[in-house]
This record gives C-alpha cells, sequence and structure tokens, in this order.
C-alpha cells in the first residue's frame, strides 16, 4: 500500500516549490495537496479562530488541490478535519527561502504548519530551500525561474527514510534545509541562535504621513553544528525539533530563585 502525504506549504497553493514537493512525493506516496490560496509567509503557528474559513477544490494544471483562504496552520486543521484524511506523514513546503535558527523558526509559516500537524500527533517534515537571490523569497512564487531539480532529490530521499523509519525517538517534526549552491552531502544540526539584525525603516508617504518597513540584515554568527553554519557551507540542514520549549537546564536556577525570595 502506498502511504498518504498532506502537503501544505505558506506561499501559497500556486508556488512552484510546493509543486516540486509533489511531484518528488508522488512517484511512491499518494499526495493531497491542502495549502493556502495565497502568500501566507511569516505568520507562524497562528490560526483563524475569530472568521470562518472556505475551502475550494482547484484544479492547478492537471492536478486537484484543495485551496484555503487562512494561514498554513488553518490549511492543516481543515485537511485532517474538514476532508477527514488520515495522512502517515505531513509535508510543508518546499518553502521558497531557508528557515533557520531561533528567529526564523517561531515565525515561519511552513514550520508552523509543521508544528500543528505535531501537535495532532501527525510526523511532520518542513522542507524550505535557500535561495541566490534574496528577491525570489518575494516574487510571485508562480513567476519565479528557481531550479527545483536538486530540491527534489533531497524531498524523494529524505521523505522516503523517514516513512519507512519513523521519527527518532524524542522528536516531533523535522525541519530540513536545501541549500542554494551544489549541495555537499547532509547533516544533523541545532538551531543558530540568530539570523537577522533587525530595525524598523520610518518613510513618509505622499501625504506627509509616515509609515514603517520591518527589515533586518542577514548576519552570520559561527556556530559549529548549527543549521546556519551546514547551510552556508552547502550542507542539506536536517534539525529534529520538540514541541516542547521548556528549558530543563534552568529549572534548578529558577528554583532556588524563588525559593530564596520565599515563594
Amino acid at each position: 500500500m502506498r502511504p498518504n502525504i498532506l502537503l501544505t506549504n505558506d506561499d501559497g497553493v500556486n508556488s512552484g516549490g510546493l509543486w516540486a514537493a509533489y511531484e518528488a512525493m508522488s512517484a511512491f506516496a499518494d499526495v493531497t495537496v491542502v495549502a493556502p490560496a495565497v502568500q501566507q509567509s511569516a505568520v507562524g503557528r497562528s490560526i483563524s479562530i475569530f472568521e470562518p474559513l472556505r475551502m475550494n477544490e482547484v484544479r492547478i494544471g492537471d492536478r486537484t488541490a484543495y485551496s484555503v483562504e487562512g494561514r498554513p496552520t488553518d490549511a492543516l486543521l481543515l485537511g485532517l478535519y474538514g476532508l477527514n484524511l488520515k495522512p502517515d506523514l505531513v509535508v510543508s513546503g518546499i518553502n521558497l527561502g531557508e528557515n533557520i535558527s531561533y528567529e526564523s523558526i517561531t515565525t515561519s509559516g511552513t514550520v508552523g504548519a509543521a508544528m500543528e500537524a505535531a501537535n495532532q500527533g501527525v510526523p511532520a517534515l518542513a522542507y524550505s530551500l535557500q535561495m541566490s537571490d534574496q528577491g525570489n523569497k518575494f516574487t510571485d512564487p508562480r513567476c519565479h525561474t528557481q531550479d527545483f531539480s536538486q530540491a527534489k532529490e533531497v524531498v524523494e530521499n529524505l521523505t522516503r527514510m523517514f516513512l519507512a523509519s519513523g521519527l527518532p525517538e524524542n522528536c516531533h517534526l523535522v525541519n530540513i534545509n536545501i541549500p542554494a549552491c551544489r549541495m555537499e552531502g547532509y547533516e544533523v544540526t541545532t538551531l543558530g541562535t540568530r539570523l537577522f539584525d533587525t530595525y524598523v525603516e520610518k518613510r513618509i508617504d505622499p501625504r506627509g504621513k509616515p509609515y514603517y518597513w520591518i527589515n533586518g540584515d542577514v548576519i552570520y554568527t559561527p556556530e559549529p553544528h548549527s543549521d546556519v553554519t551546514a547551510l552556508r557551507n552547502n550542507r542539506v540542514s536536517v534539525t529534529p525539533l520538540t514541541l516542547d520549549n521548556t528549558a530543563f537546564a534552568a529549572c534548578g536556577d529558577l528554583k532556588k530563585l524563588l525559593a530564596d525570595q520565599g515563594f
């Protein structure tokens, strides 16, 4: 029997990265696409709880997909419970742009959908592709010229492996980042600490009113075994993640602090 995969993303149902993943996996699995109708990058794991959601069956070329007027996590939940899918695995991606470090993990809609899948008890993989041209991150995903051949190879290799073996113990999801240049192997990594030097740019519109752009310059902090370093060295970064955000190493110091205050 072929495994069942629910495929989603945050770049939208028309994204070339989404359909590259579909092509890579459909040879060995039955893949159902349930994805946001439009671009939803950087929304993290947010869920629509104050507005209704619409889901439409659409045709993308000769393939059928479900287009959700909501966020990546909404699409994931509608796939699981609106369509009553019972996937063996959830795959999110291929995202146009890397999702590495503490900073990207918490804001990424790609990783957010995978996290919600894990929260619902389904193992999940998040795939992201580094962009050699940073402008491609913000181009209409239907119009960019990205070559997905290497990324499709990674998606096929790792998805087959995790379907066969399952995720490692104490791992809820795996975040995978693929270099833009020719890859030089795979590496198990940890999250880097920082990726951006964030700032806010103030501008004035033609009517004299201020508006703001949140932006950030990419920075590199050398950290052995981090996802940031691996990608910088043209290696596929494979990072096991957990939903448990508890800082266990701090529990002892926190207990002492409370005791010292008489709490």
